[in-house]
């Protein structure tokens, strides 16, 4: 990464509140045209993460850095103004009392038609160009979330903020809203910043994901590499259901329904987790009533009775209580699969999509 291209950098950021450390030691770089998710659940310390960016709230410790500038320190404040920082919040802030173009266009400098111009290119941009005179209560939550858009864009920020932008959408228009978003984001070249707690919107926006847990950056990486290798148990517990099977490893080993795992790493004793995404267990149709039958990719198969079954709409999840020691198992098969309660089928497991982590 040329360190030319950095527009947002935040150094070791600290911020307590009542005593309690809601952002510890958390350092994170974005460059230009590049979209960051910072992702995690309610109260890691997020927004604040966001807020202290922006300069609405000033961290105890660390530096944030906007453009190859020191903007924030212990020994100095930039204001959220001189920071040329664009701001987009869950509630899209619009003024009730100005149309689409005026919001769009406040904060703007310029003359009245250069300023106009710019207006009219970004409602172009976002497709309300038609609905300049219009006020915020007269459009929909995607209109309006479209105008909160190009006004934050508009002065042209090196970097832009945004807060949950996509939370207060319903599910069928957000996946719209939030892909010609990401357009436009990155023809303007803008570094984003994007926090949210749903990892399915960080995987289709982000670039980057950054994951937070309780103050601090567990995980950096791009949305193939932080899913297919996650830091720790949590962290692939976090972008998907899992199955767990816990075992003590002897001589890099750990015995599961599926035969012996390799675990090397780990001393003779340890408590080790294996863990399996349902989408990586296959229920072997041809293999039921036949027992088991290895190979070399799959291992031993396993026998299991299932427990319920329900269809998802794209997927049905079948649970299944295995032949050993208590493990229940959970399965998600393409399309309609609903077996009844107690049929005995075999399932096998991608050893190589499996993930094995010290239990703590």
């Amino acid at each position: 990464m040329e360190e030319q291209n950095i527009q947002l950098e935040l150094r070791d950021i600290a911020r307590c509140f009542d005593g309690r450390m809601v952002v510890d030691g958390l350092s994170l770089t974005l460059s230009a045209g590049q979209v960051t998710c910072l992702l995690g659940p309610s109260g890691c310390g997020k927004s604040t993460t966001l807020r202290v960016a922006a300069g609405v709230d000033r961290q105890d410790g660390g530096e944030v850095w906007v453009d190859g500038v020191m903007v924030s320190s212990d020994a100095s404040h930039a204001p959220p103004e001189a920071r040329g920082i664009g701001l987009m919040f869950q509630d899209f802030a619009l003024f009730p009392h100005l149309n689409v173009a005026r919001n769009v266009g406040f904060g703007l400098t310029g003359t009245r038609a250069q300023k106009r111009e710019r207006v009219m290119d970004m409602l172009e941009r976002v497709g309300l160009s038609d609905m300049a005179d219009q006020f915020p209560h007269q459009l929909s939550g995607g209109e309006q979330q479209r105008v909160a858009l190009a006004r934050a864009l508009a002065p042209s920020p090196r970097v832009l903020l945004m807060d949950e932008p996509f939370s207060g959408l319903d599910n069928r228009l957000r996946d719209d809203v939030r892909d010609a978003t990401l357009a436009l984001l990155k023809d303007e070249g803008t570094a984003v910043l994007l926090v949210t707690h749903e990892p399915e919107e960080a995987m289709r926006m982000a670039d980057q994901i950054a994951l937070m847990r309780e103050g601090r950056i567990v995980q950096v990486g791009a949305p193939y590499n932080i899913y297919n290798n996650p830091v720790d148990r949590r962290a692939a517990e976090f972008f998907s259901d899992i199955n767990v099977i816990s075992g003590d490893c002897e001589g890099a080993l750990t015995n599961t329904p599926f035969g012996a795992f390799l675990t090397p790493g780990y001393e003779d004793g340890t408590q080790v987790d294996i863990v399996i995404r349902p989408q990586h267990l296959k229920i072997d149709f041809d293999r039921a009533g036949r027992g088991p039958n290895p190979t070399i990719e799959e291992g031993t198969p396993a026998r299991g009775q299932v427990v319920r079954a329900r269809f998802m709409g794209q997927n049905s999840l079948v649970e299944f209580a295995m032949d050993y020691e208590d493990v229940c198992l959970k399965v998600t098969v393409p399309g309609v699969f609903l077996p009844k309660p107690d049929t005995v089928l075999w399932l096998s497991v991608r050893r190589d999509r499996c993930f094995v982590f010290a239990d703590k």
